[in-house]
């Protein structure tokens, strides 16, 4: 297939606010794909290559002095073979020899394929086509029934593998696809309820537990062999040996955990979140050290156990983790949930998380079976630009404009951002430090007072609340707006949307 094709459709999808549209036009393309295309199609959709990271950031793709073809040559192949050369590219004068290849597969490129295949590097594709969407559309493709899609997805946590086997496979291959001890699985998500009664009206009895202001971690142990990967399935294991050997200490051969981790301080408490995120990209260090809580057991000793209520599972996660189990109460009693969420707050812990007893592990979806109570307004917004500061700030980026995620052109580009605030507010001198470099390196223009940035960076915003706006075109501004921290864990298309901010809006 020639990229300029999956270059069409994904402009499409983009374009269109409607799910059925979206979901059909992705379906068609899928369904025109030979085999050995279907995975690396469905990793360029969303904007993650089969290859991974591949050595390139924004640095080195906006230095470039780029030609470009005037009719479309490239195929799906060739993009991956591309990949492949970028990915294969290391050592001494590994960078003048990557720069060669950006610029030999620009020339043969078109301009429309030339910036979507740099979005699909830089992982700043916004189609509006997230994995929801693509599951339905595999399934549409394949005439598979969705439930057995997703499901296979969730097992394999592989979205270019699944869709291969339900594009080429049978029914049975699809069906095949088991929990396999080592191989993660898409996490289980969340929603949103303002009170712990609210959760528990929605919920009934359940398991109310802390939310840590920590990492989500999913944690594989078969014998001696732990392997530990973030909420994106990226592996850390050799970052946390702590946590290794925190796992090869409980008395179980094999097992499949689902859990939290963050640092502490000399007093017990939790240390910055950023702390915790700076562990997961370096080696451990005698200074910050990371402490496991585990909420789920999806596996144990040969028993799968994610279909079996919530109630059941706890049984054999308190058996297994002991004290490494996040701390909670079954109920289904509001005071005794709110209790739990006061003792959680005064921790300096988020809040809580209320769990449906007879709820069975669905992971990779945000339904009511989950519900997480924060009592402050947090959203992910993504940094556009930053101001110079004065005063004591004077030579450091402080004042940061933020902006929501548009996925259907409401207020703009389709998959766009719209700007809500500015904040400095928040920021200890240690982060101001950090932002001033991190946000230079981004720079893509800049006036006397502005550094106008690639908008990539994600940071959770707390808010009060919101009012309405004509000075932001979405017609909503911040109240009270201060960083709470950078979500290097999400990207750009995981922002909060601006439909989201709205419906905050008195009536």
């Amino acid at each position: 297939m020639l990229l300029a094709e999956l270059v069409s459709t994904a402009r499409a999808v983009a374009a269109t606010p409607s799910r059925t549209a979206k979901i059909a036009a992705l379906a068609d393309l899928l369904s025109r794909l030979d085999e050995h295309e279907v995975a690396p199609a469905v990793g360029l959709l969303i904007a993650r290559p089969r290859q991974g990271r591949v050595g390139v950031g924004w640095r080195g793709m906006g230095g470039l002095d780029v030609g470009h073809a005037t009719e479309p040559v490239l195929t799906v192949d060739d993009v991956d073979l591309f990949l492949d050369e970028l990915l294969a590219t290391s050592g001494a004068g590994s960078a003048a020899v990557r720069s060669g290849t950006l610029r030999a597969f620009a020339d043969r490129a078109t301009a429309e394929e030339w910036e979507f295949t740099t979005r699909v590097i830089l992982g700043e594709l916004r189609t509006g086509a997230l994995e929801g969407v693509l599951l339905d559309a595999i399934a549409a493709a394949a005439d598979r029934p969705s439930a057995d899609v997703r499901r296979a997805a969730m097992l394999s946590g592989d979205l270019g593998e699944t869709a291969r086997l339900a594009l080429a496979g049978t029914a049975a291959d699809l069906d095949a696809v088991g929990l396999v001890v080592g191989r993660p699985v898409m996490p289980m998500l969340a929603s949103t309820a303002a009170t712990p009664a609210d959760a528990l009206a929605v919920t009934g009895a359940a398991s109310v537990e802390y939310k840590l202001d920590g990492a989500r971690i999913q944690v594989h142990r078969d014998g001696a062999d732990v392997s530990v990967f973030t909420r994106t399935l990226a592996e850390i294991t050799s970052r946390v040996p702590e946590i290794v050997e925190a796992v090869r200490q409980l008395p179980v051969e094999r097992v499949i955990l689902d859990g939290e981790t963050l640092s502490l301080d000399e007093d017990g408490g939790p240390r910055p979140f950023q702390d915790t995120m700076a562990r997961f990209g370096s080696e451990a260090s005698s200074s910050v050290v990371l402490r496991p809580w585990f909420f789920d057991i999806l596996h144990v000793d040969g028993r799968d156990l994610l279909d079996e209520p919530l109630s059941a599972r706890l049984v054999e996660l308190e058996r297994v983790v002991g004290l490494l189990r996040m701390p909670g109460v079954v109920t289904d009693d509001p005071e005794t949930a709110e209790q739990l969420s006061r003792e959680a707050l005064s921790a300096r812990h988020e809040g809580v998380m209320v769990k449906a007893l007879d709820s069975t592990y669905a992971a990779g979806r945000r339904g009511k079976s989950w519900v997480k109570v924060k009592p402050v307004h947090t959203f992910d917004l993504v940094v556009l630009a930053v101001e110079w500061g004065s005063g004591r700030r004077t030579g450091l980026l402080s004042n940061l404009h933020l902006g929501a995620f548009d996925p259907t052109g409401e207020f703009g580009e389709p998959g766009g951002l719209v700007m809500v605030g500015k904040t400095f507010k928040g920021l200890t001198d240690q982060l101001l430090q950090w932002q001033t470099a991190h946000f230079e390196a981004q720079a893509i223009r800049r006036t006397a007072s502005t550094v106008f940035v690639e908008p990539s960076t994600v940071v959770e915003i707390a808010i009060d609340g919101v009012q309405r706006s004509t000075r932001y075109p979405g017609g909503v501004a911040l109240r009270f707006a201060r960083v709470k921290r950078y979500r290097d864990d999400k990207s750009a298309a995981e922002a909060d949307t601006i439909g989201t901010l709205r419906r905050m809006l008195a009536p």
